[in-house]
């Protein structure tokens, strides 16, 4: 299966490596959709992998993340707020992730600016979120599409992070119709030899498709206590901002399943 599109954590969207720039074969996968300011326990499931597909070419859902983020408050963690892009669906129900539309950019940029300052800026790691945050509220004024903000929202915190995969769009590689089989050839061409499956995708998993490309399906789970207990359910804004990049890096660990 032939690597059509490949892009780095550290550059556009638009951005391409050539196939001598690759992690070696027998690394692990990941495969989720681009979120806003992901939850803690997706980031750390793209932490724990060298490889991030962004599976781009799925159906948009009002109810999930890919244009929105509960942001909790820094020292109150149980006081959360939503932040959103608006979004428009060209297709209706149908629209595809990569196909959302923003609506108001101007407003959104400067929604978002100011709720990320107003929960965060008094932590004293909120200098290097700032700087890190100046290129996501930029590309509000270039690009019209929802998740090209959010991809780059997630890429912001893996390299704060210091992750050093690699980025793919499942738009730009071959695969087959059936779910667990879809996703089984997403993985294998990247040339994983594990697969990291979260506790909602291992419900539905087949993992012969898996294993007929001799890739492992490896659950990934997260603990339950201390800043762990809220991580399905907010922005990993705040634990980073709470513990400071470096301290959650060392939390999050590689591999963290």
């Amino acid at each position: 299966m032939l690597l059509t599109s490949v892009s780095s954590p550290m550059d556009s969207t638009a951005s391409s490596w050539s196939a001598e720039e690759l992690p070696s074969p027998g690394g692990v996968c990941a495969i989720h959709q681009p979120n806003l300011f992901p939850r803690l326990s997706t980031l750390a499931k793209l932490f724990a992998a060298d490889y991030w597909i962004v599976l781009d070419d799925v159906q948009f859902a009002r109810r999930d993340y890919q244009h929105r983020a509960r942001l909790a408050a820094l020292d109150e963690p149980g006081r959360r707020q939503w932040l959103s892009i608006s979004t428009h669906l060209p297709q209706g129900r149908a629209t595809l992730i990569r196909q959302m539309l923003i609506t108001e950019p101007e407003r959104c940029q400067k929604r978002t600016g100011q709720m990320i300052r107003q929960h965060y800026c008094s932590s004293p790691h909120w200098p290097e979120l700032s700087d890190a945050l100046d290129p996501v509220l930029d590309l509000f004024a270039t690009t019209d599409r929802t998740a090209v903000v959010a991809e780059a929202s997630t890429r912001t915190l893996l390299d704060m992070l210091g992750w050093p995969g690699v980025i793919l769009h499942s738009s730009s590689l071959e695969s087959r119709p059936d779910r667990s089989q879809r996703l089984a050839d997403l993985a294998a061409a990247t040339g994983a030899s594990s697969y990291l499956c979260g506790t909602g995708g291992m419900r539905y998993l087949d993992p012969t498709a898996f294993h007929q490309h001799g890739i492992v399906v490896t659950p990934f789970q997260t603990a339950t206590d201390g800043f762990w207990a809220a991580a399905r359910t907010i922005s990993s804004l705040q634990p980073l901002m709470a513990l400071g990049p470096g301290p959650l890096a060392a939390h999050l660990g590689r591999p963290t399943s």
